[in-house]
């Protein structure tokens, strides 16, 4: 067998907010695949000293870093929510270096298939880098409800995310594999396991 027959091909994991895409993500983690969330790799690049983090302070003011120098997310959250071109800007700046991040890190997997976690698939492009897209999918309503029993914030600033983030007809049409997430967490569990079983019959996300 050639070493070609061992590289990992790429599976894409996405959903919009509270539609349970980090509890699957955590349990492909448990079942031993390799993977890596877009949300870890965002924090890599704004570590303090790296030159992204000097560039948001540049544009947004010190009001966006803690007081270790650390950059406060809900702070800079709050102000490109609120600002489709503030948002616009820092995705634009952001992106690159996120991708570098994630596909240097894929490159090492050591499994059969990789895992690649990020609420943007859709919206960034980051889907074409994929072999294969896996949608956790829940009811808007669902969503909204759980995001406000997670986080400490409002149901105005959820809704601002939902509609930054990529409608769920958006994201289904680029599915290739869709896990209604509106049961309890053992039900997607199962699901992930199954799912699980079936990739690991795949080469390079095809049957």
């Amino acid at each position: 067998m050639t070493t070609a027959a061992f590289t990992p091909w790429i599976l894409g994991l996405t959903g919009g907010i509270g539609s349970g895409k980090s509890a699957a993500a955590q349990r492909f983690v448990e079942l031993g695949v390799h993977l890596v969330d877009a949300d870890q790799a965002a924090r890599w690049v704004v570590e303090p000293g790296r030159p992204a983090l000097a560039s948001i302070v540049e544009r947004f003011g010190p009001g966006v870093l803690l007081e270790d120098g650390q950059l406060n997310r809900a702070a800079l959250r709050e102000l490109i929510f609120a600002d489709p071109q503030q948002r616009q800007w820092l995705e634009a700046l952001l992106h690159p270096l996120i991708g570098q991040e994630i596909f240097s890190y894929l490159a090492k997997a050591e499994s059969p298939y990789a895992v690649f976690v990020s609420p943007l698939m859709v919206e960034s492009g980051q889907y074409k880098r994929t072999h294969r897209l896996l949608v956790i999918d829940a009811p808007q309503e669902l969503q909204v409800q759980r995001t406000l029993l997670r986080d400490q914030t409002s149901a105005e600033q959820v809704q601002a995310i939902l509609k930054a983030q990529a409608s769920r007809e958006e994201r289904l049409r680029h599915a290739h594999d869709v896990v209604v997430n509106d049961r309890d967490l053992a039900w997607l569990h199962a699901e992930v396991e199954r799912l699980h079983h079936f990739y690991l019959t795949l080469r390079g996300g095809q049957a």
